[in-house]
């Protein structure tokens, strides 16, 4: 059976997650309305993983709808995609980088999501033309580095992805081409079952580095299924890049954070960054942790990290760029712009006195 056999079984209805999940006949008509605004999908393989004796699973956090998401507090474009985004698909926000939101579709929606807003829709934001965007890319020489995104790229069909690296492996003043991807995760069959993708993959990673930058939160996804998918890609000269999301309930404890990290480097995945949770709408109440108590929890997770694995940074990816939360000065708290949207705001540090459960930084806290 091919990949998309398999995701045509993904749990998509609420009646169809009771096969998996005892539910009250409350909890059933409260996913129903949730479903409504934001849809439920998930992969067999991923929602096995839940222990249904544990009403407080990581996993089941990640994959199954609650009452929560109806709190619209927040924003659903927290980082300024649609200010960046410079054509239908095509967002240009560092200098060096141009992002492209090749697809909406996702094996797995996962309850955090950022792109809550896109979830489901056939959204004008996707990809059509994909020489409209290497012809961009191609006219802007400060271009270093491109990621290909969604949804998840790896949920195009293997000959879309060949020719995104046909044409972008061609353009002089690419350094190496990323795909944002969390089937390692939520389905490993992705990559384990499709030997074109793996070969084509290796072929292109000759031309231009290759990078595949996926979401591990919690020890309890790095099955044995997972790393097997991990190791395909090693195996074919793809670099496997890990970003972290800190989700309360999920991953906000130290040794759960460093067990983690430690892990993932024990299996050849480079940790990347741990990211503060956006205040997304259905999500930034829900998933958040306050700045103060995330640092916290990120500090001693580094104590129980080996030198490997705390390499990582701790950032949020705010509107103006990535800010590095790096520590406290008396009683304020002090940040630095890892990368920057603006010029004058490059490597700039500053400090915030920071609110009773602030866990976002607003524009006031930024000026100079």
């Amino acid at each position: 059976m091919s990949w998309k056999d398999s995701l045509k079984s993904n749990i998509h209805s609420v009646d169809s997650l009771r096969d998996f999940l005892p539910m009250s006949e409350e909890e059933v008509l409260s996913y129903r309305k949730i479903a409504k605004k934001f849809p439920i999908s998930s992969t067999q393989y991923y929602l096995n993983l839940i222990d249904i004796d544990d009403p407080h699973d990581p996993i089941r956090k990640m994959a199954i709808p609650t009452i929560s998401e109806f709190d619209m507090d927040g924003t659903f474009d927290t980082s300024g995609e649609s200010q960046n985004t410079k054509m239908k698909g095509l967002q240009h926000k560092y200098e060096q980088t141009a992002l492209l939101l090749s697809t909406n579709k996702c094996a797995m929606y996962c309850r955090h999501c950022f792109r809550k807003r896109l979830v489901g829709t056939s959204s004008n934001e996707t990809l059509s033309f994909i020489k409209d965007a290497v012809s961009y890319i191609q006219s802007h020489e400060t271009i270093n580095n491109v990621l290909i995104t969604g949804g998840d790229a790896f949920l195009l069909e293997t000959d879309l992805i060949e020719s995104y690296l046909k044409e972008l492996t061609e353009i002089p003043h690419l350094d190496f081409i990323r795909f944002g991807t969390r089937t390692p995760v939520v389905f490993p069959e992705r990559i384990t079952s499709d030997l074109k993708l793996l070969e084509l993959l290796k072929k292109y990673s000759e031309k231009k580095r290759i990078y595949v930058v996926t979401q591990f939160n919690h020890p309890k996804e790095l099955t044995d299924e997972a790393i097997g998918a991990v190791s395909k890609l090693l195996e074919h000269n793809v670099i496997v890049n890990n970003q972290t999301v800190l989700l309360k309930g999920v991953n906000d404890h130290p040794k759960t954070l460093s067990d983690l990290q430690n892990r993932l480097v024990k299996h050849g995945i480079v940790p990347y960054y741990i990211f503060q949770c956006r205040p997304v709408k259905g999500v930034k109440n829900q998933f958040q942790v306050p700045l103060d108590q995330a640092f916290d929890i990120v500090k001693n997770a580094r104590k129980l990290m080996n030198g490997h694995s705390k390499r990582l940074k701790f950032c949020m990816s705010h509107e103006t760029g990535k800010i590095e939360i790096i520590g406290r000065y008396q009683s304020e708290m002090l940040f630095k712009y890892h990368q920057s949207k603006y010029p004058e705001n490059h490597g700039r540090i500053f400090s915030v006195d920071l609110k009773p459960n602030q866990a976002w930084l607003e524009s006031d806290d930024i000026q100079s």
